[in-house]
């Protein structure tokens, strides 16, 4: 069974009509936190729909924005991710080579791109500081021609994430005599099981939607070692979590869901930042348990201009008040889209599983069981760093 997950993000940029100390754990954990508050403000006014997003992807586009910046707008930047990139850049570096390296042996693509007006001018360094801190390329479009500035970025977010993503712009978006730049982000990942699951144990469960209607799904099911545990959130609602680990073990889903089957969702979701995460990975446990786990597919686009805003980001979206007088000197540049759109594809691979864990499934009896059979979280984790690479809400699989 394997796992692709996948985002894009994008911002354009249209003409108008203060750090904390970090170490390098630290500072990819101010950049996840970022994407987890404004995935803490999507929800909101999406309860009971699947929200799937990047927290990394978010951060990467706002630092990128952040190397443009100027004045209150880079103010508002810098106090929203609590860093500033220029200062952080080199560790920024290592991050961003440290998910994306071989070593993890599961597959992460990470990809950066500024599509740019043919003719326009950027400034040297915002260019040069977006290489060397994102490998960010620079790609020259004709946007007065709308459809086909669509067409060049959107083939090359189809390209990035391998066609699981074939589009995120269309036309309308584009404004011909207007658009200068449009900033990307794409971020592919496609992981094995470290303990795969067996296509014949996968049987149709019920799933108590967030609805409250009850759906047939198919569940995979495994009995193995994971590392688990419980904990409550400051107002005492309790809830369980689990590690399902890829082979490469640099990268982890981790699940949760409340203890209690009529707590909804939202109760838990608040209170969980990178470090809930890390305290999650400390107080963990390996035991024994009989894991079931809807098969699931889910697909969101998110504009992500009104939660960034409600977090204090609001500058850079009014033409009279963005600065970007770092990306050019030759005009005014406000940002007029920043979206994301990420999709999660679970398929089974056929690959059997070894005869130690049938047999390990047959010998031993009466295990405790984590069931994810109503709404969830779900974290993809890059452990070395701790970034998170993707997160979402399932409300129906």
């Amino acid at each position: 069974m394997d796992w692709h997950f996948l985002l894009s993000l994008l911002a354009t940029a249209t003409l108008p009509l203060a750090c904390t100390p970090f170490n390098p754990l630290s500072l990819e954990e101010l950049s996840s936190n970022t994407g987890i508050q404004v995935f803490n403000q999507i929800i909101k006014s999406r309860p009971h729909e699947n929200v799937v997003i990047s927290p990394h992807g978010i951060a990467s586009v706002l630092g990128m924005l952040q190397l443009g910046a100027d004045g209150r707008t880079k103010k508002q930047l810098t106090t929203m991710m609590r860093y500033g990139v220029n200062r952080v850049g080199k560790v920024l570096k290592k991050i961003n080579k440290a998910i994306v390296s071989k070593k993890n042996k599961d597959i992460v693509t990470v990809a950066n791109a500024v599509f740019v007006k043919n003719g326009f001018k950027l400034e040297v360094p915002f260019v040069t500081r977006n290489k060397d801190v994102f490998q960010c390329e620079v790609r020259n479009v004709t946007f007065q021609d709308p459809a086909s500035a669509c067409d060049s970025i959107n083939m090359w977010v189809k390209n990035e994430t391998r066609g699981m993503i074939d589009s995120i712009l269309s036309p309308n978006m584009l404004s011909g005599g207007l658009t200068r730049l449009v900033l990307v982000n794409a971020i592919y990942f496609k992981g094995l099981w470290k303990s795969r699951f067996q296509p014949e144990n996968t049987k149709k469960r019920t799933f108590l939607a967030a609805d409250g209607m009850t759906y047939q799904v198919p569940m995979l099911a495994q009995l193995s070692v994971f590392r688990s545990g419980s904990t409550s959130t400051p107002n005492d609602v309790w809830y369980n979590f689990i590690e399902l680990p890829y082979h490469g073990e640099s990268i982890s889903m981790l699940i949760a869901l409340p203890t209690e089957s009529s707590t909804p969702l939202s109760a838990i979701i608040p209170h969980i930042s990178t470090k809930t995460i890390d305290s999650w990975m400390s107080i963990m446990v390996p035991k024994r348990v009989q894991v079931v786990l809807p098969k699931f597919t889910a697909e969101a686009q998110t504009d992500l201009k009104e939660p960034l805003k409600v977090l204090g980001i609001t500058d850079m979206f009014e033409p009279s008040k963005a600065n970007f007088a770092k990306i050019t000197r030759s005009e005014g540049l406000h940002v007029s889209h920043i979206l994301q759109k990420a999709k999660i594809e679970v398929s089974e691979d056929g690959t059997k599983a070894s005869a130690v864990t049938t047999a390990v499934l047959i010998a031993r009896s009466s295990p405790p069981w984590f069931i994810v059979d109503r709404p969830f979280l779900f974290f993809i984790r890059h452990n070395p760093t701790g970034a998170i690479l993707f997160m979402g809400q399932i409300n129906k699989p």
